[in-house]
């Protein structure tokens, strides 16, 4: 449905602006009239105009993305909004008027207008499930009803800024080792295709034999520099080719094994899916989501073909009355830590600061991790960096001391 920016002025003649949803601009003035709006000026928001507009444009703006920090932000100010006992249509209008997300803006607008129409937040949310996932609206949900939408909200701005800080954690962590890698790579490519060649020409005019390091140093100039383009549409078709292998049910099943087994960052892996799964589920149940809804949710939160299985297992036995902790430790995927606390959270009634209490721990396990891997990747990339330039130099002097010996 099409969004029109608005202008006018209310009953007591104070100036007003929004954003309203509409199939028109002659209903979005209707609309408007209805709530004691007295319309001055509708113009119907153009995406790409605004988007790049000098006046506004953001790298955000260009991604036209939202990100989980920006949802975050919003969802805590609507909960201090909604805990202050502002009407909802009020605080959705107040988190517009704030917001520098344009992306952002526009779903705000829509969903306010919604509420407006009758719809519950909830209900007016699962309309952009681009942006609120099923586990965003199922709690909101879970919180309309029992009255603590406040509540649920605020834990759900922890649950999403608690995952965003893990996420950064983890890019940042492998930032560096990858920028080297790159840079190694760059410097390779570009000795092989510009420098070695020059060098070749002088190395044919000798009658002698070469030694072993300059004729491998050769061959690949000569691949690089004739072939580099085959190589390079290769590679990027072998990228595409997996990536569409990756999303298939068997592939991306077999990738995920092959993530979780592998030998240095297999635990790592584990760890964070581990750490996904018992924040969600502790989070989902604390704000009053049904067990199986929940789990049928964590599932899709984990990222993780593997647990998601076993995942759909534990809920297949839960249906016919089993507990929660013995599907999931029978699949071997669980770790006998995490579905002996399940266990003990169950038979106590604490399960959901039991499932927290174990996000806290994985997550305290990935951090360790990635520190101990990153102490290691970053002098291991160096190391690798200075065999690879060693081992040009090498294969360039050797030539030239045995040239220079024959002159004297």
């Amino acid at each position: 449905m099409p969004v029109y920016s608005w202008s006018g002025y209310s009953e007591s003649g104070k100036e007003l602006k929004g954003m309203i949803d509409a199939t028109s601009a002659r209903e979005a003035k209707q609309k408007l009239k209805t709530q004691g709006v007295f319309v001055s000026d509708v113009a119907e928001e153009n995406p790409l105009e605004e988007k790049f507009s000098l006046r506004t444009v953001t790298l955000k703006d260009i991604l036209g993305r939202i990100k989980a920090e920006d949802l975050a932000v919003m969802t805590r100010q609507l909960s201090t909004l909604v805990s202050a006992s502002i009407p909802l249509v009020d605080s959705l209008s107040a988190l517009y008027e704030q917001t520098d997300n344009t992306a952002l803006k526009k779903v705000i607008a829509q969903v306010r207008e919604a509420v407006n129409e009758g719809l519950s937040i909830a209900d007016a949310l699962s309309q952009h499930k681009r942006v609120f996932s099923g586990l965003y609206i199922n709690m909101v949900r879970s919180g309309e009803a029992s009255g603590s939408l406040d509540v649920v909200l605020l834990r759900l701005a922890d649950f999403l800024e608690e995952q965003y800080r893990l996420k950064s954690k983890i890019s940042a962590a492998f930032v560096y080792p990858t920028l080297l890698f790159v840079v190694c790579i760059g410097v390779l490519f570009y000795l092989l295709t510009a420098v070695i060649p020059k060098v070749v020409a002088m190395f044919e005019t000798m009658e002698q034999s070469l030694p072993l390091p300059t004729l491998i140093l050769i061959g690949l100039s000569n691949l690089f520099s004739k072939t580099w383009y085959i190589i390079i549409i290769a590679v990027a078709a072998g990228i595409y080719l997996f990536m569409k292998w990756k999303e298939t049910p068997r592939g991306s099943f077999i990738y995920d094994r092959w993530r979780m087994n592998m030998p240095i960052f297999g635990p790592l892996h584990r760890k964070v899916g581990l750490a996904r799964f018992s924040r969600t589920l502790g989070t989902l149940l604390a704000s009053g989501v049904p067990i199986l809804e929940a789990m049928n949710i964590v599932k899709t939160v984990v990222q993780n073909k593997i647990m998601e299985r076993a995942i759909e297992g534990a809920i297949t036995e839960i249906m016919d009355g089993s507990s929660i902790a013995d599907p999931l430790k029978r699949s071997g995927v669980f770790p006998p830590i995490i579905t002996h606390m399940i266990s003990v959270g169950e038979k106590s009634g604490r399960l959901e600061q039991m499932l927290l209490k174990s996000a806290d721990a994985y997550e305290d396990e990935v951090e360790t991790t990635i520190a101990a891997l990153t102490s290691v990747l970053e002098p291991a990339m160096i190391l690798v960096m200075g065999l690879t330039v060693g081992f040009v130099v090498m294969a360039i002097l050797f030539p030239m001391l045995e040239m220079s010996q024959i002159i004297r």
